[in-house]
Order: structure tokens, then C-alpha cells, then sequence
């Protein structure tokens, strides 16, 4: 029986980053439009931390089920290392899954953004889906996709449109900047799994670039980030506080230029979790200064 301690391993906090701050900067976003809710952004905030712990959990059933977890580098696996029934973790999966969707009905009502309701549907349908299912999409090289459109595009605009009522180019900017970075952090994930993943017949996106590509994406996803505060700070340009973050990322862009594999890579993940956090406070940081001494 696994130990509340392999519980809390399971749900990968490392990876919380990426619920927290698409609800940052979309809160960040909606203050440009003097719309920023502190108690919707918490709602929005437990929505999104609620759905990234129960895909945790719900990839640890599928891949384990599978087989694919049996041989894996990097934070326990309940399932596939046989410390929890599967049955079990399937259903801590929904339980986070089902309060995921109580919060985000409570946030609708309160700020009557009723197209949520359809989106958050998808959000939870696709978090099953990326490993789970018969023909999971993430055994299809399109995990990093789901990552940018929903804890990127949707997690941002979500939280700015129950906010402001509306979108705006700068949100989507900010959404797009997390939304890369998030996708770098399960790029840097897969890149470590290519050789066990190899095998099992997952063909993850890093699997069908190879190593070499994979590195590159991951570079190319932070250009993303930083174009994106580029453009941010057209409407706002105190935005540009954001590249103080980009001194966190130096250190895994060197790990993975050096070819670090295996081991070598999780802090890449850790640092790059963490830079994100940076990345969206600093941003958000910016615009709120930004907007409070221009007006």
C-alpha cells in the first residue's frame, strides 16, 4: 500500500507550476482591464491545480496499466511500480476530476461565463484521454499540444474571460508565453523517457523528433516565451520586467546542450517549472505596476 508520501510523489508537484500560472497572468490580464476578481482567480486557480494533479494521476493509471511506467526515471510511478491499486489512483483521478468540475461550475455561475461549462468538459475529457482510452493522443506525439491549449490558451483566457467578460490581445500573448513554457517542461519530460518510451511503443513527441530535435523544441518553446513578452509589452512595457525570469532558464538550456540524459534531466524539469512560476509572477508583476503608474 503506498505511504501518504508516494500519494503526494504520485500527483507530480513539480508540475503544478503549469496550473498556477496561466491563472497569474490571465488574473494579470484582466487587471489591465480593470476586471481583476481575486475571488474568481482562486476558483480559476483550484479549477486548474485540480485538473493537473488529476491527469497526474490519471497518466499513472493508463501508463501503468500499459506496462509503460515499469522501467521509468523520475518521480514514483504508483502503478507501474505496484505501490497503489490501479483501481485506487483510478479513482483519486476522478476525485480531483469531479472537484475540478464542482469549483468550475461554482465559478461559472458567479461570473455567468457559461461557455466554460462546454470547454471544462473538454478540459476533463482530454485530460482522460491523453494516455487513457483506447487510442490515447498522447501515445501519438500530441501530448505537448494538449499542454499548450489547455494549460496555456484555455487555463489563461479562461481565467481572464470569467474575469473581464471578454478577451484581449495581450491575454492571449501572455497565454500563448505560459502555455510554451508548460510545453517545454513535458517536452523535457518525454525527452528523458525516449528510450523507455521507445520501447513501449509510446510515440511521444520527443520519440518522433529524436534527441537532437527534441532539445531544439524545448529552446525554441523559451524563444516563444520571450517573443511573447515582447509583445506584451507593445500594450504594456513594463511587461518586460518578465526577462529577469530568462536568467532561471540558462542553467537547463546548458544541461541539455551538454546531452544530459536519464537522471541528468530532472532538474530540468524542477528549474523549468520553477521558471515558468517566475516567468508569470514577473510578468504579471510588470503589467500591474505598469498599469498602476500609467494608468
Amino acid at each position: 500500500m503506498a505511504t501518504p508520501a508516494q500519494w503526494v510523489a504520485g500527483a507530480r508537484p513539480r508540475t503544478l507550476p503549469a496550473a498556477i500560472a496561466p491563472v497569474v497572468v490571465g488574473t494579470a490580464a484582466a487587471y489591465l482591464l480593470e476586471k481583476a476578481n481575486l475571488g474568481l482567480a482562486l476558483l480559476a486557480l483550484l479549477v486548474s491545480v485540480s485538473l493537473q494533479v488529476g491527469v497526474n494521476y490519471a497518466n499513472d493509471y493508463s501508463d501503468g496499466i500499459r506496462g509503460t511506467d515499469a522501467e521509468r526515471v523520475g518521480p514514483v510511478r504508483l502503478v507501474g511500480q505496484h505501490k497503489a491499486d490501479p483501481e485506487n489512483v483510478k479513482l483519486m483521478a476522478f476525485a480531483f476530476f469531479g472537484f475540478a468540475a464542482l469549483v468550475g461550475l461554482a465559478l461559472v455561475a458567479l461570473s455567468q461565463a457559461w461557455i466554460m461549462i462546454p470547454l471544462g468538459a473538454l478540459a476533463v475529457l482530454a485530460a482522460w484521454r491523453y494516455t487513457g482510452g483506447d487510442n490515447p493522443y498522447g501515445y501519438r506525439g500530441l501530448g505537448e499540444l494538449y499542454v499548450f491549449v489547455f494549460f496555456g490558451l484555455m487555463a489563461t483566457l479562461g481565467t481572464l474571460y470569467t474575469q473581464a467578460g471578454h478577451l484581449s490581445w495581450t491575454g492571449l500573448a501572455l497565454a500563448v508565453g505560459v502555455g510554451a513554457i508548460a510545453s517545454a517542461i513535458l517536452v523535457a519530460n518525454n525527452l528523458r523517457d525516449i528510450p523507455t518510451d521507445r520501447e513501449n511503443g509510446k510515440l511521444t513527441l520527443a520519440v518522433r523528433l529524436g534527441d537532437r530535435g527534441t532539445r531544439l523544441l524545448y529552446v525554441g518553446l523559451l524563444v516563444v516565451a520571450l517573443a511573447m513578452v515582447v509583445v506584451a509589452a507593445l500594450d504594456q512595457p513594463w511587461a518586460l520586467l518578465a526577462l529577469l525570469a530568462f536568467a532561471m532558464a540558462w542553467k537547463p538550456v546548458q544541461v541539455l546542450r551538454s546531452g544530459a540524459t536519464g537522471r541528468d534531466l530532472v532538474p530540468v524539469l524542477a528549474t523549468t517549472g520553477l521558471f515558468e512560476v517566475a516567468y508569470a509572477v514577473l510578468l504579471a508583476i510588470g503589467l500591474v505596476v505598469g498599469h498602476a503608474v500609467t494608468g
